[in-house]
């Protein structure tokens, strides 16, 4: 018996559609992660980009547990001395940019590297409830029922 790697031929590439109103977002994440990586499927290839196309829609509406959406802090810096910078989830997410919350999430558990990118390059997130992916035909992926604990 013989070690299955994926060729780029032998790779095929699937559209899901994700809505994340009301789950929560380490969940939310972790699951968007396994799809782009590829680790659902039986022919997953660590050095191949196997994931499949992801659309996450509502980012605006996903929900962090306990005292997280408030207390969470995303932090950068600019370059300059003493240029540290922070901002709260709940800031993120009520300001123009809400799908930066699910970007970040997801792109913490993705490998690093240019793979990685390549992978995240798969992921489209919007904070409505438009995406302009309709003519891929996305299928629905219910992460809801995955698991109760997935949903608030």
């Amino acid at each position: 018996m013989r070690t299955f790697s994926a060729k780029p031929s032998d790779i095929e590439k699937k559209w899901w559609l994700i809505d994340a109103e009301g789950l929560v977002l380490g969940r939310l994440a972790t699951i968007v992660a396994k799809y782009l990586r590829g680790k659902h499927k039986t022919t997953f290839t660590p050095h191949m980009d196997c994931g499949d196309n992801i659309v996450v829609i509502n980012a605006e509406k996903v929900k962090l547990t306990g005292a997280k959406r408030t207390s969470k802090t995303y932090y950068w810096h600019t370059g300059y001395p003493g240029g540290i910078k922070s901002r709260t989830a709940d800031k993120i997410l009520d300001g123009a940019h809400p799908e930066r919350v699910i970007k970040k999430a997801v792109q913490r558990m993705i490998t690093r590297g240019p793979l990685g990118r390549k992978q995240m390059s798969n992921l489209r997130v919007y904070g409505g409830n438009e995406h302009p992916h309709e003519a891929q035909q996305p299928e629905i992926l219910d992460i809801a029922a995955m698991n109760t604990k997935n949903k608030r």
